[in-house]
């Protein structure tokens, strides 16, 4: 086998290796999905009659999309606590020992959070469908904003891995993980139309990648035409991705218990 190929079976191996946890640890699982299913009712309910933005009939329609990037940005944190804990433990010496591939622990770890994030997407979509959210755009472009939503997230997630390859500790991780993520996706366009902020704010809003990946999952859930958000997003997930994985990568080889 390649190199390529023994490292694709050994972050499969890692990502395995967490996936099976869940079922003994059912309580993450369960609160990781209550926390999105509350945010979609909450803001639906409690902002729902009192926003209207231009040009959608419903302000569901404009909020939805919002909320499903947001959830899915927050759980990337997950990744980011989980390696803490695992540095903490000292299973990074132990794994760093074994004749593995090195980027195989950072993928494993990445892609099992991106699996639990699939089911946590999921279960909103559901949630959301029961609160009259509906794919106005054809099934393909409500496909495609999934796939957008999902890669964005995981781009995300090797961010919050190379935050939790830098603390000291698993609280500190929980902590960085989302002091960034709030500024993040509160001035952008999830929840308003970035035109009635403050002069000063809406163009840091329209610059925002959470914004991109917003807008394209917004028009191609609604039919709307994307303009340049998907290549916007898929620019900012690519690019996140290369940087932050190399980051990540090179922290994990310096990283010890210690």
């Amino acid at each position: 086998m390649t190199t390529a190929s023994l490292a694709l079976q050994d972050s499969w191996t890692e990502a395995s290796r967490h996936l099976r946890i869940v079922p003994r640890n059912i309580e993450l699982l369960l609160f990781s999905t209550i926390q999105p299913i509350m945010f979609v009712v909450l803001f639906v309910y409690v902002f729902g009659g009192s926003i209207r933005v231009a040009g959608y009939d419903d302000y569901d329609q404009f909020l939805l999309p919002g909320i499903f990037s947001q959830s899915l940005v927050f759980n990337s944190s997950f990744t980011g606590v989980g390696l803490a804990e695992d540095l903490q433990k000292g299973l990074v010496d132990r794994l760093r020992s074994l004749p593995m591939a090195r980027s195989a622990v950072l993928i494993g770890r990445t892609v099992s959070d991106l699996v639990r994030n699939i089911f946590t997407f999921f279960v909103m979509l559901g949630i959301a469908f029961l609160i009259g959210f509906r794919f106005e755009g054809s099934l393909l472009g409500a496909a495609m904003a999934t796939v957008l939503l999902l890669l964005f997230s995981y781009s995300l997630s090797w961010v919050a891995a190379l935050i939790g390859l830098s603390v000291k500790s698993v609280e500190a991780a929980n902590s960085a993980g989302f002091i960034w993520m709030f500024p993040l996706t509160f001035v952008s366009s999830a929840y308003v139309d970035p035109g009635t902020m403050p002069n000063w704010l809406e163009p840091i809003a329209d610059i925002n990648p959470f914004t991109k990946v917003t807008n394209a999952a917004r028009a191609l859930y609604n039919g709307f035409d994307t303009g340049n958000d998907v290549w916007w997003t898929l620019g900012w997930s690519f690019g996140l991705i290369a940087l932050f994985a190399t980051l990540a990568t090179r922290k994990f080889d310096r990283s010890t218990s210690a």
